[in-house]
């Protein structure tokens, strides 16, 4: 059988990347030198083209990559893989339609590989499509209901819409299931500024100075504190 690409995610978004809040978040599910862990996963793959791969990803070739990947998927458009590989490259080059289309297939053809359905969601939000996320992320918690990225991404996508207190019930809920979580805690916390819940958002720092100081700054120069 072949093996499914399953990344936790969890790691990397404590490491966000510099760019647009939502492009952070998709590149963070996608934890650097992703294509050497993807290629330990691909079989039938010759040492040629995993060089190939690896080179893309260290020039930071995204063109190159997605040409590749493109070129995989001509041969082969069942494999999860390299749909998932071609999404990465589109989100690297920010053509978020593209990515929708590639993260779509992961979803449909790995169902039960839960970071597809992160990435898929994401990739949503970078397109400005933030009601097709949170359907997403709710079809992803027919799958699984122990992921906390998957409650962290889902409060994400209701504060894009306004709907601040569904967005608190999702962190919450990532919260429960990774108390650790800072993404969470800091999310939660400029959800809890834009309600005018100064207390809490207060807590939510002291929490955030002990797991990620960065992210206690960020909280502290967000709109609403005082």
């Amino acid at each position: 059988m072949r093996k499914t690409i399953r990344w936790t995610g969890l790691a990397a978004l404590l490491a966000l990347a510099a760019c647009t809040p939502q492009t952070q978040l998709l590149l963070a599910l996608m934890p650097d030198g992703v294509v050497p862990i993807m290629l330990s996963h691909l079989e039938g793959v010759s040492d040629g083209n995993r060089q190939r791969l690896a080179d893309f990803e260290r020039r930071g070739d995204w063109e190159g990559l997605a040409r590749f990947a493109e070129e995989n998927l001509a041969q082969d458009k069942s494999n999860a893989d390299w749909w998932t590989m071609a999404g990465y490259a589109y989100s690297r080059l920010e053509r978020y339609p593209r990515a929708v289309e590639c993260y779509a297939e992961t979803v449909r053809l790995a169902p039960d590989d839960i970071t597809g359905w992160h990435l898929l969601a994401q990739a949503y939000r970078s397109a400005g499509q933030p009601e097709r996320a949170v359907n997403t992320l709710s079809n992803a918690l027919n799958v699984r209901q122990d992921a906390p990225v998957t409650f962290f991404l889902l409060g994400e996508s209701y504060g894009d819409i306004g709907r601040l207190q569904h967005a608190l019930d999702a962190y919450q809920q990532a919260l429960r299931l990774n108390l650790d979580l800072a993404p969470a805690w800091l999310g939660m916390g400029r959800v809890y500024l834009r309600l005018g819940r100064l207390t809490e958002a207060a807590e939510a720092v002291k929490v955030l100075e002990r797991l990620d100081p960065r992210m206690a700054s960020e909280l502290k120069g967000a709109p609403g504190w005082r």
